[in-house]
């Protein structure tokens, strides 16, 4: 079974723009080579706003960790954070765990 991890941003008021260009520009690059089964990055449209969501998915909590250590000691992944830490308001991050019958396994 595989371990979806959900990241939740809350960017400051007008910076969601901003945010998701920086990271489709230098962030995203880095996590694919780094990070290896993205689903999919999303904006809040209705309710609340300044929301960015990234889904990413990885076979086991072990490899998870190994990855994002990996990615987390890179210069490139600090010089991009140096780039979108001051747009953000907040952050959060969930694992999810697929049920029986979710099209994700």
């Amino acid at each position: 079974m595989r371990i979806i991890e959900e990241r939740d941003y809350r960017t400051k008021p007008g910076c969601a723009g901003k945010f998701v260009k920086l990271y489709e520009e230098h962030g995203l690059p880095i996590q694919r080579e780094m990070l290896g089964d993205f689903l999919g990055y999303f904006i809040s449209d209705v309710g609340e706003l300044n929301r960015v969501v990234a889904l990413w998915a990885y076979d086991s909590l072990d490899e998870r960790l190994k990855r994002r250590d990996a990615m987390m000691a890179d210069a490139r992944w600090a010089a991009y954070l140096d780039m979108v830490l001051p747009l953000l308001d907040q952050q959060s991050t969930r694992l999810l765990r697929p049920v029986s019958f979710s099209p994700i396994q």
